[in-house]
């Protein structure tokens, strides 16, 4: 008997017929595409996030090394490259991958993602998805087959040559179907590196690729050469602070189990950094970071704060990612407070003129960190946009009211987006009522970083600096 649709095929032996007959049973799904799939289908099936909805899919197939390691790069990869394949799947197809059944259309993007960008043989792509077909729409098997055959026609570049438009008469919508990208974020990309499209792609390239993970050492608590001879790794490019990890899972080292690291972009911890090291005169013990969770910038500040005899109050609205917060800081002179930032003067928890240095890591697009989380850009549309800006403003205005006179604000988002970056930060500082100087943030990042710009504000590039696309802009009240 078929098993229902969307269930897990059993993994029992040969079963027993009519009459005791033995008759033979097809092999189960393999369990690392068997995960892949079912990855895949909760983020669009339940709006789950990949790198949260993963590692629980992989524990309860009991994968490890080689098997999750697989079925990690066929979920990310085949996300990443979600509307190639698709532009891909509905050629082959003769029919809008739209009008495709959802569990049908989620194993042939990981079947087109098999034969397109990785080195398992094509008979093996095709017959594992339609294995999995079988599995989850046993009447799309014939169907299934038929259309990966047709995508193994062609290698990914023939099938972008037949595809994309032409380079010279729609260069946006070539280099999104080439490189997998809505064309709105190919346009904002290109805006924010000066309309130069050889750069666009390159930053596109390196969006696509997997990104290594960082951790951050945490000052005071270990050195990152300690940390890095632990985890078999190498010290960051340009952080002091960061360990690239070779491999497995951050969550099993010592160093990050017992509180003396965490995982942070590289890119995050230099621009968290820069407000801790922006020179400042007068007082400068009292530190505010306004939306601190989940508690990556938190954790490095705290741990600066505590060899510098200063304190970090720590403001996130979400109850729930303030208990993150609080968890990311225990043990460093961190007070978290649940509630809204922009309450600053409105709450005596968060007074007017108080604060030395302030951090506004905004709430954004998160177009910076496409490589690290693939979905996010077919979730995102420009309608996102107006209520982000308008937060966004709102919360550097309340910053820049927490903070004294000749003190620091650090208005960060990770996000390369104009109207996010400079658009944001200048009408806010515009509107605040108070005199504001911006401060180059370019001699706060370390010496002998390429592509720093013109100032005074600062964009990091993953194809530039191996980071998220994280904007700084540092300002003094005057």
């Amino acid at each position: 008997m078929t098993a229902p649709e969307g269930t897990r095929p059993m993994r029992s032996g040969p079963s027993a017929g009519r009459g005791g007959d033995r008759r033979p049973v097809r092999p189960p799904m393999d369990r690392p595409r068997r995960a892949a799939y079912e990855a895949v289908a909760a983020v669009h099936r339940d709006d789950a996030f990949a790198n949260l909805v993963l590692p629980i899919i992989l524990r309860e197939e009991g994968l490890f090394g080689r098997d999750a390691a697989f079925a990690t790069e066929l979920t990310y990869g085949t996300l990443r490259h979600l509307g190639t394949l698709d532009a891909i799947l509905t050629d082959a197809a003769g029919r809008d991958v739209a009008r495709i059944d959802p569990p049908v259309r989620d194993a042939l993007r990981l079947g087109a993602y098999q034969l397109l960008h990785t080195r398992v043989p094509p008979h093996a792509a095709v017959s594992s998805t339609v294995d999995l077909v079988r599995s989850v729409a046993p009447g799309a098997t014939g169907f299934a087959n038929a259309v990966l055959r047709e995508v193994s026609t062609r290698d990914a570049d023939a099938w972008v040559a037949k595809l994309a438009p032409s380079m010279e008469t729609d260069p946006v919508g070539h280099l999104a179907l080439a490189y997998s990208h809505p064309q709105w974020i190919v346009r904002a990309f290109s805006e924010a590196l000066g309309g130069d499209l050889g750069e666009t792609a390159r930053l596109l390239i390196e969006d696509n690729e997997r990104p290594p993970v960082h951790l951050c050492a945490r000052p005071g608590l270990i050195d990152p050469i300690e940390l890095a001879d632990q985890v078999g790794g190498a010290p960051g490019a340009f952080s002091p602070y960061t360990v690239y990890l070779p491999g497995g899972a951050p969550g099993d080292v010592p160093a990050v189990v017992d509180g003396r690291a965490h995982v942070q972009d590289e890119g995050s911890q230099l621009v968290a950094a820069a407000l801790a090291d922006a020179p400042l005169d007068g007082p400068d013990g009292r530190w505010l970071d306004l939306c601190a969770g989940p508690g990556g910038k938190a954790g490095l500040l705290g741990a600066l704060a505590a060899q510098r005899g200063a304190r970090v109050t720590a403001v996130e609205v979400a109850e729930h990612r303030a208990r993150l917060v609080s968890q990311a800081t225990r043990g460093l002179p961190v007070a978290v407070l649940a509630m809204d930032g922009r309450d600053v003067g409105a709450d005596p928890k968060l007074p007017e003129q108080h604060f030395d240095r302030v951090l506004v890591d905004a709430p954004c697009t998160g177009l910076g960190s496409l490589r690290r989380r693939p979905e996010s850009r077919w979730r995102r549309q420009p309608s996102d946009l107006p209520p982000l800006t308008r937060l966004q403003r709102e919360l550097l205005g309340a910053a820049l009211r927490a903070v004294r006179p000749g003190g620091l604000v650090a208005y960060v988002t990770c996000s390369p987006h104009t109207v996010e970056t400079h658009v944001t930060v200048t009408e806010a500082a515009r509107r605040s009522g108070v005199p504001v100087d911006f401060v180059d943030a370019r001699p706060l990042l370390p010496a002998g970083m390429p592509g720093l710009g013109d100032g005074p504000t600062v964009q990091l590039w993953p194809h530039r600096h191996g980071t998220d696309a994280m904007f700084l802009a540092v300002l003094r009240r005057g």
